[in-house]
């Protein structure tokens, strides 16, 4: 597995690009000193992976510090502990808040003890620098900017956006997924997905009532309706003549390449995340109510299940592995998870493209006895499918490990 892990961040590099290019000075120098403070933080984490240990758990122990518009860390003053009040800085108590509920979502729907499973306390620094339009996980500690108070708000005034840095942290912590191409893209995923999950989770809304979009609330306060990324409709959460229009590909044949660089976005990870954001919003709303409780369940099981190098098409037959060994076999969830990545174009290893539609003519027919057994040969058609992939499944890890 790779141990060569670049700070996360929830502002795609693109955008930065686009504010260095922007005719309003005081934008262009927020860009450019977010771009530097990234730089340096990601130095920073190589450097501290090179050393072993970590903090003692404490069983998602929160504390935020205000670092007064500083980029030191050392320097940042204690604002609000744990067992602290509620305090006169909004910022302080948004991070606070978003850092519980994120903790609280993992341990009541899956169990987890924090980030690392281990009770990894949780650590946020809020006003950090001058104007830094993102937020940053930085392998240890979130870290939120103030943005500029023009294309972006304060970075701690979205929830799903603290989610998703925090997740990054699980995803550290279970697959390792490799931050370039593919399994990149599959990393920013895994933190939309979730970062979705846990707004959704606070709101109690179900997949049909969610927005399913990702920093709303703090990008472009001036412009209503548009957000970072829209995991229902990728490529189309903004469209405006200052950013353009979202350019992220909600399926294969959109697939956009570019080169593993820092300025090629290390193969495109936050463009074609879209596609299995995509995927994920497709399985959720068809199996319909509470996302988390089969979707992400099957999703979560997924990442654990994976490993650092795995593709769009490996996650997708894991995703439908794990939908069979929770809900059953040629069951509804299943089915729900074939027909969304058979709609993104990421075919399942072993199953026939036509499968998710004998089951979408089966259940929308006229029902009765021609109803029912279509949907019994559907179930036999997919155990026997599922056996191969469990099979495919065992071969590919038997292959990996003599590597």
């Amino acid at each position: 597995m790779s141990t060569a892990r670049p700070v996360n961040c929830i502002i795609p590099p693109y955008i930065l690009d686009k504010l260095l290019d922007s005719e309003d000075s005081e934008a262009r120098q927020a860009a450019l000193d977010t771009l530097l403070i990234t730089a340096r933080l990601r130095g920073e984490r190589a450097v501290r992976a090179a050393f072993a240990g970590a903090a003692a758990p404490s069983d998602g122990r929160r504390t935020v510090f205000d670092c007064e518009q500083e980029e030191s860390l050392t320097n940042a003053v204690l604002a609000r502990p744990e067992d602290g009040p509620e305090v006169a800085d909004a910022s302080v108590n948004r991070a606070f808040d978003a850092l519980g509920l994120t903790r609280d979502f993992y341990k009541e729907v899956f169990q987890r003890n924090s980030v690392d499973d281990k009770g990894m306390r949780l650590d946020g620094y809020v006003h950090f620098g001058f104007q830094v339009n993102n937020a940053f996980w930085d392998g240890r500690q979130m870290l939120f900017g103030d943005g500029d108070g023009k294309e972006f708000s304060n970075l701690t005034g979205s929830l799903e956006v603290i989610a998703h840095e925090l997740t990054h942290g699980v995803t550290d912590h279970t697959a390792e997924l490799e931050y370039h191409n593919q399994s990149g893209a599959l990393n920013e995923s895994m933190s939309d997905v979730f970062g979705s999950l846990v707004k959704q989770w606070s709101l109690k809304q179900t997949a049909e009532e969610a927005d399913w979009l990702i920093g709303a609330d703090v990008w472009t306060p001036g412009i209503a309706g548009d957000a970072l990324r829209s995991m229902k409709d990728p490529g189309h959460a903004y469209d405006n003549p200052k950013f353009g229009k979202d350019p992220q590909p909600d399926r294969m044949s959109k697939f956009i390449h570019l080169p593993d660089t820092k300025r090629g976005d290390f193969g495109g990870v936050h463009y074609n995340s879209g596609i299995p954001n995509k995927a994920f919003y497709l399985t959720a709303v068809h199996i319909g109510g509470f996302a988390w409780e089969a979707a992400g369940a099957i999703w979560y099981e997924s990442l654990k299940a994976s490993s650092a190098k795995d593709q769009f098409q490996d996650f997708a037959g894991t995703t439908f592995q794990k939908a069979g060994e929770l809900f059953g076999v040629g069951g509804s969830e299943q089915s729900a998870v074939l027909a969304a990545w058979q709609e993104v174009e990421v075919p399942v290893r072993g199953v026939p493209t036509g499968v998710a539609r004998v089951r979408s003519s089966a259940v929308n027919g006229n029902g009765g006895t021609g109803r029912e057994d279509g949907l019994a040969a559907l179930t036999r058609q997919i155990g026997a499918l599922n056996d191969k992939v469990t099979g495919l499944a065992k071969e590919m890890a038997a292959l990996k490990g003599t590597r």
